[in-house]
């Protein structure tokens, strides 16, 4: 991963287009980003969006991730672009990492030869099941619906953008909620048991929302162009203890599933909770000077 484009001086203030800017992660992105003195334009899609940027202290941009031209005037007249924005609802997760794609492409294509950052956002179970910790190195599978985001935002690094993804961790975590961790709470109220598979011994990685927040500003100002950053404060927690701490919550028993249970059990979440996802973060934290420091998953379960 080299620098190929020069990243921000130090106190320089950058005028950043936010997509996703109300969510749980883009609300604390904005918040952190104008802490840091930072101006934010955020994606605005209703008054309710514009009324809770003005909240935040950003000034809205009006448009949607299919207004493609929206998106592409705003990106040129930005010094940068976070883009988290993401149909989250899994009612056509195709349908919605294929609009994702045309945004990133869209954006991708106004910024070229700009040498200005754009952010992308993925996510860590793109790399799982290696049998060791994944790094940043790892590339994962070529295909997949979301990869597909990740992918072209790197390949921009050659088209004169400062270029890079962040792959959060399934349980981006506060208090309040959890992530991936949160559907298997309401899946655990629903079904009256929380549960694991097998052995509940593959791992998911975590990382608390005020620390991925960071991440964001920190790539946006310094990283390398072309790079892969892993937003994974805690590297692998094993998912039956996930499970127990839900339980103890919840107050519900722990059991034991086999693959076949599973399957009915989670339904379509099944192959999602067996994977093993353990994740290094390592190169992100020497790289862009990352400290995670926030509360850990268990911790924020057993604290709602």
């Amino acid at each position: 991963m080299n620098l190929l484009y020069p990243t921000i001086q130090e106190n320089s203030t950058m005028r950043i287009f936010v997509t996703g800017g109300t969510g749980f992660i883009g609300s604390a992105v904005v918040h952190d980003l104008i802490d840091a003195g930072h101006h934010v334009l955020g994606l605005a899609r209703s008054d309710k969006a514009v009324a809770a940027l003005a909240a935040l202290g950003a000034e809205a941009h009006p448009g949607s991730l299919d207004n493609l031209d929206s998106l592409r005037s705003a990106a040129v007249a930005a010094d940068g672009v976070i883009h988290l924005a993401f149909d989250n609802s899994f009612a056509d997760y195709a349908g919605a990492a294929l609009a994702d794609l045309r945004a990133v492409e869209a954006m991708g294509l106004a910024l070229a030869g700009s040498g200005k950052p754009f952010v992308v956002t993925s996510g860590t179970l793109r790399v799982s099941s290696l049998g060791r910790p994944a790094t940043e190195e790892d590339r994962g599978p070529e295909g997949t619906p979301r990869g597909a985001s990740e992918d072209a935002a790197i390949a921009l690094a050659q088209r004169g953008v400062r270029s890079s993804a962040v792959r959060l961790a399934p349980c981006v975590h506060d208090a309040a909620r959890q992530g991936l961790a949160s559907l298997l709470s309401a899946l655990a109220r629903e079904k009256g048991i929380s549960a694991y598979v097998g052995d509940g011994a593959n791992r998911w990685p975590a990382v608390h929302r005020l620390d991925a927040a960071r991440l964001f500003r920190l790539a946006v100002e310094a990283a390398p162009a072309g790079s892969r950053l892993h937003g994974a404060a805690e590297e692998g927690i094993p998912f039956r203890h996930i499970a127990e701490a839900i339980g103890r919550h919840l107050k519900l028993p722990v059991v034991s599933l086999s693959p076949d249970q599973a399957a009915t059990h989670f339904g379509f979440f099944a192959s999602t909770v067996s994977l093993d996802n353990p994740t290094s973060s390592a190169w992100t934290q020497t790289h862009l000077g990352w400290t995670p420091s926030g509360p850990s998953l268990i911790a924020d379960i057993e604290a709602r």
